[in-house]
């Protein structure tokens, strides 16, 4: 089962970073942020991703193409020009980088990307923010309901979009940000059924606001609510806090480290 990661937004919120690179791929601690969400996924069973790629989408396909040289010791001889990559491989990952455009928007990025889902379910997630999620419990969730979508929901206490979610777990009504809010917003972590596709109109097409809200109508939209930890990095201030946590030895959202 594929894990789609979005990856091609501008991140204007923390242009002090993502002028060099897209946002994805700032750095925490050693890895890029889209690394460590990778890791979650991986240490769960799933390890075949496809990144949607726009915005310096090259930087993306460079750090994968020297993955080994940035994740391990390397030694160079200069005499002969060999290099000795020690300690390989430390991760069985198939990375597929698609360029999904600079200017595509979050539901055109996925409809572009179908020739390499197919006819399959699969997770999608954004690749700006980490958080010990189940993603079993993410999956399980959704077979359950038997519904086309599952996305995961965080009482996260800020206004972003916001959702109402009925006992059995389906979504009652979807709806962007408000001023005033602090009830359970969508942190992504998703599971689809390919049929979602089909709903995707094209390139300008907001998976956010032209997705969700329809899927809900439908009765077709399932929430997992989850209870741990969860940090997005829109801003430099929650680069850092990340940055913080990633240097403690109970790192909570390095559920490999358990």
């Amino acid at each position: 089962m594929k894990t789609v990661i979005l990856a091609g937004g501008l991140g204007t919120r923390i242009s002090e970073e993502s002028h060099l690179k897209p946002k994805p791929m700032i750095e925490i601690g050693k890895y890029p942020i889209m690394v460590h969400i990778m890791r979650i996924f991986a240490h769960q069973g799933f390890n075949d991703f496809v990144v949607c790629g726009g915005y310096k989408q090259q930087v993306i396909k460079e750090y994968f193409a020297h993955f080994d040289m940035y994740t391990n010791d390397v030694t160079f001889d200069i005499a002969t020009g060999e290099r000795i990559t020690h300690d390989k491989p430390k991760f069985d990952w198939k990375v597929t980088i698609s360029d999904t455009g600079y200017s595509t928007q979050t539901g055109g990025r996925i409809k572009r990307i179908k020739n390499y889902i197919g006819n399959n379910r699969f997770f999608m997630t954004y690749g700006d923010a980490v958080g010990d999620i189940d993603v079993n419990a993410v999956l399980k969730s959704h077979i359950e309901s038997g519904k086309l979508a599952t996305f995961t929901v965080y009482n996260f206490g800020q206004s972003k979009g916001v959702i109402k979610v009925a006992k059995d777990g389906t979504v009652k009504s979807f709806r962007e940000k408000a001023e005033v809010d602090g009830a359970l917003i969508n942190i992504g972590f998703m599971v689809l059924e390919p049929e979602v596709l089909d709903l995707i109109e094209g390139d300008d097409c907001v998976f956010e606001t032209d997705v969700l809200p329809k899927l809900a109508k439908m009765g077709q939209l399932n929430a997992y609510t989850h209870k741990g930890f969860w940090q997005c990095m829109d801003t430099l201030r929650e680069r850092e806090l990340l940055e913080r946590l990633d240097n403690q030895p109970d790192c909570p959202w390095k559920v490999w480290n358990r």
